[in-house]
């Protein structure tokens, strides 16, 4: 077994990568063999997330940008190829709806079909609403410290990178409408254009049929308000549809890796079909499955549904996160607050085994995922789930107090030599300020319950012991009243009279935590009731 001083070669991570059965190691591994015959000619492996800034950027959206980082990871352990991220906006896209999550909405309203570059910022703070959320996006993926390119649409499009793709359209336009056409309802047929022109009056992106006049020079012909306009298609003058604009985007660019959701299967398709019609190919990519709220429901950037990524940073660590975002990306996960602890206490179990595990091992946990390598090397005194039950029953409490709970259970403990569990603290307090102690209701004990609490009180006036002697006692005691078969009703019954929840903590963790003498107080609180 390895340990965190003797860390494996990049030649051991390298040949060990090649078969590891984790995810990120599976994609990369499709890209190499992209390239099993010659490097790219470009000189690097591109890849690419994408995102439209019509609304907030909420966890799928950082969730895209994280995993793909981890596939680069991947790959870059695997490979010399240099590599490159962008992460592309699509904000030269039209507004089609105003989001219900954003102020101004009637403001809003007023600029529909406009590029998104174009629309006013509602809260006032950027130029444009597409700057506000492409900030947004940025501020968040800067704190993570992603290694990425930010890239605009409407850069691309305005500054004239993309011109000579768009004259490739035009070349092709009756190839790409062959692609598309059939994917269509018959009256949208009748008015589909690959192509979107931008309104010389409006400003609007027009959803019109254009007609091709002269494919080199860009010209295309079009009906606006009821007049026809001649007009270039180069230097900003229009977009493409979503679809041939992403095909086209593989092909400009020579993209070599870019995942998306479930949902965007059929559309990812055509899009391969529309680069190789323009000289490209469709890059690699993972298909996930899609996050879903506490309904089931799909989250909706324009709904606002779900977690934001502010909510979660709210109650939980940045590494919490990534490790949601890194298990089973091909399931459906629901992703609302409930599922924020055991994300904290899971990540925490995982990069506690990293240390002892042979490099194979290694590159399955997700902390080497998360962490790009080890992960630092503190190891956590107690568990998240134990901090909530430890804040649960102290009420209103600060950090300095569960400080002083916490260097009776870890006498070496301070917020100097463990800064994980000091941010942990701040995490729990927030949590079960919020989620927890509101919902906390202590039932008094019923039948044999009584009986038990009141040998588990005696128990524990024997004096000061050790969290392992007391979960011992705690075993024996139900084992005396409950029988070994139903032990799980004895412990639910001390959940539920003395920590006012379901469920719990392993009982003898949490009396030498919280100490004997209270522990007894609320003992003799729960025996109160039953009098």
């Amino acid at each position: 077994m390895l340990s965190m001083t003797d860390q494996p070669t990049p030649a051991d991570i390298r040949t060990a990568a090649l078969t590891s059965k984790a995810w990120p190691y599976e994609e990369a591994r499709k890209i190499l063999a992209r390239y099993k015959d010659a490097p790219p000619a470009k000189g690097h492996v591109l890849f690419e997330t994408g995102y439209g800034p019509s609304g907030l950027p909420h966890i799928g959206t950082f969730n895209e940008v994280l995993r793909t980082t981890m596939v680069r990871r991947a790959f870059e352990e695997m490979s010399d190829i240099p590599t490159r991220l962008i992460a592309f906006s699509d904000d030269m896209d039209g507004l089609r709806k105003v989001p219900d999550n954003v102020p101004n909405r009637e403001m809003l309203s007023r600029h529909l079909g406009k590029p998104l570059t174009q629309v006013p910022d509602p809260f006032g703070t950027h130029d444009s609403f597409a700057a506000h959320n492409n900030a947004r996006l940025r501020a968040f993926l800067d704190q993570f410290g992603f290694d990425y390119e930010f890239a605009s649409s409407t850069d691309y499009y305005a500054s004239g990178k993309f011109d000579d793709q768009l004259r490739n359209v035009l070349r092709n336009y009756d190839a790409i409408m062959a692609v598309m056409l059939p994917t269509l309802r018959a009256e949208r047929q009748a008015t589909y254009s690959p192509v979107l022109p931008i309104s010389p009056t409006s400003g609007i992106v027009l959803q019109v049929p254009v007609e091709v006049l002269d494919a080199e020079t860009g010209m295309i012909a079009f009906v606006d308000e009821s007049e026809r306009i001649e007009q270039s298609v180069l230097g900003g003058k229009a977009k493409l549809q979503w679809k041939p604009d992403w095909g086209m985007r593989w092909a400009a660019l020579d993209v070599d890796y870019e995942m998306h959701g479930k949902d965007l299967i059929d559309s990812a398709m055509l899009g391969g079909k529309i680069a190789r019609i323009l000289g490209g190919r469709k890059p690699e990519g993972l298909i996930y499955e899609m996050f879903l709220d506490e309904k089931g429901e799909k989250i909706s950037k324009s709904k606002g549904n779900g977690l934001s990524l502010e909510q979660w940073l709210t109650y939980g660590p940045d590494e919490s996160i990534a490790f949601f975002a890194f298990r089973e990306p091909k399931k459906a996960k629901a992703l609302h607050m409930g599922v924020i602890p055991r994300a904290v206490d899971e990540y925490w179990q995982f990069r506690g085994n990293y240390a002892g595990q042979a490099v194979e091992q290694r590159l399955g946990n997700p902390v080497h995922h998360i962490h790009g390598g080890p992960p630092p090397a503190e190891v956590l005194p107690v568990t998240f789930g134990l901090l909530l039950n430890l804040v649960g029953v102290m009420g209103d409490a600060t950090k300095d107090q569960v400080w002083a709970y916490l260097k009776n259970y870890v006498p070496d403990a301070s917020p100097e030599a463990n800064p994980a569990l000091d941010h942990l603290i701040g995490y729990a307090l927030a949590y079960g300020r919020d989620f927890v102690t509101p919902t906390l209701v202590r039932r008094a004990p019923e039948g044999v319950e009584v009986a038990a609490l009141r040998d588990l009180d005696a128990a524990l006036a024997d004096g000061p012991a050790s969290a392992e002697d007391i979960q011992n006692h705690v075993y024996e005691i139900g084992k005396t009243h409950f029988g070994k078969e139903a032990l799980r009703d004895w412990f639910k019954a001390l959940y539920e009279t003395l920590l006012g929840s379901s469920q719990g903590p392993r009982m003898g963790s949490f009396i030498a935590l919280y100490g004997v003498e209270n522990s007894r107080k609320l003992i003799a609180e729960a025996l109160a009731k039953a009098a």
